[in-house]
């Protein structure tokens, strides 16, 4: 175990020494130093909060208090009113809904109206919400441009799907249409570049493959900041945009490089999930952590935690598994993995652990972890510097 995972494991230690695992920390100075990298990296553009990255409201509120960032971009309408009606300024719902109940509150109230902007890029979907309407509030909107590279005549996909809309025509002309319904406003473009910010470009091991998503990436990035720039001078010849937003935690610094863009979005990068160390341009650290306790030694160089199985979504595979963080050394039994009650792990510093004992993992993805737990412990230092609930502590399931 190098010094700093054992200064580190000997902190958490301390810190919770008194309360039962399992539970979940976030190390407050970890966060703070990914939140100011995000900031560096962004070179002066503001940054867009993803709250399905964070989903704790105390965490949202303490890096929207830090200087560089701005906005919310929330991932349902029902978690949009909500956060909107607690304060949170300037929410972007980043996806389309078919929440008629929260489109009938958000038309018929003029705070709600004027602090949310909805994703739409499809007119079916604009039709929803003047079937749902229950008051004559503007309602602004957000476009979405599909990102995704198209190689050999479209016949190979880079990128997820997501938007039907590729071209300044299809663009311009949704933005158009929608500018001559009464009681809609396109406001804002986004384009969400996953398969450059969601997909590391160093794989540990694999040098054949990463050289294969650099090149990609590279040939991506070149096509889509063509490509964008033309889409926002499009849309600007109908609709006055008071945002252009892309990227994510994984290209924030290439994404602002465009003139075009005017804000990027970002959260993963504050937690720093194990998905996101295979990147060459920058290397954050992991603050959000989650510990099992030692209930068993079933023998030499093996003990058991209770649980522990929390797989990301995403494609099914050994990477959407969390991993065991602190002590160094451990792994999973492959012919049982993360389980869902009891979790063996091998390795030679299992000899070490007594029945009682915390270990510390980390989850493959960011805010997936905060669904499995209703508090956070904000660790400073060697201590708790304080409790918060996670949504699910605020009884909140969104998704």
């Amino acid at each position: 175990m190098t010094t700093s995972a054992t200064a580190d494991r000997a902190r958490y230690d301390r810190a919770t020494a008194e309360l039962d695992a399992p539970l979940a920390i976030v190390d407050l100075d970890a966060f703070d130093a990914n939140a100011a990298d995000l900031v560096r990296r962004a070179a002066g553009k503001p940054i867009r909060v993803a709250s399905k990255s964070v989903r704790c409201r105390a965490l949202l509120e303490r890096v929207l208090a830090m200087d560089g960032f701005a906005g919310v971009m929330s991932f349902t309408l029902a978690e949009s009113i909500w956060l909107s009606r607690a304060g949170f300024e300037d929410v972007l719902l980043a996806y389309p809904s078919a929440d008629r109940a929260g489109f009938a509150e958000l038309t018929a109230d003029p705070k709600l109206a004027a602090n949310l902007t909805v994703l739409v890029d499809d007119p079916a979907q604009l039709r929803l919400i003047e079937q749902a309407r229950a008051g004559d509030e503007v309602v602004r909107v957000c476009l979405e441009l599909d990102t995704a590279l198209q190689l050999f005549s479209g016949r190979l996909r880079v990128g997820a799907r997501r938007s039907p809309l590729r071209t300044p025509e299809q663009l311009a002309g949704l933005a158009e249409w929608v500018q001559q319904q009464p009681g809609y406003r396109v406001v804002g473009l986004m384009a969400y570049e996953g398969h450059i910010a969601g997909v590391g470009d160093q794989v540990a091991g694999r040098p054949v493959r990463s050289r294969l998503i650099q090149v990609l990436q590279a040939k991506a990035r070149t096509e889509l900041a063509e490509r964008r720039a033309a889409v926002v001078r499009a849309v600007r010849r109908v609709a006055d945009l008071e945002f252009v937003n892309g990227g994510g935690t994984g290209s924030v610094q290439s994404t602002v490089a465009e003139a075009a863009v005017t804000e990027v979005a970002a959260g993963s990068g504050l937690y720093q999930p194990r998905l996101f160390d295979n990147y060459r341009s920058f290397h954050g650290r992991p603050a959000a952590l989650f510990a099992q306790p030692v209930v068993r030694r079933p023998g030499v160089g093996v003990v058991t935690v209770l649980g522990g199985g929390y797989p990301a979504s995403g494609p099914a595979g050994a990477d959407r598994s969390p991993v065991p963080y602190l002590p160094t050394g451990l792994r999973y039994d492959p012919q049982e993995g993360a389980g869902e009650v009891q979790t063996p792990l091998l390795g030679s510093a299992a000899d070490d652990l007594l029945v009682g004992d915390k270990v510390w993992f980390r989850h493959a993805k960011a805010g997936e972890l905060c669904e499995r737990f209703e508090r956070l412990h904000l660790v400073a230092g060697d201590a708790v510097a304080a409790t918060v609930p996670t949504y699910r502590g605020e009884g909140r399931t969104f998704l």
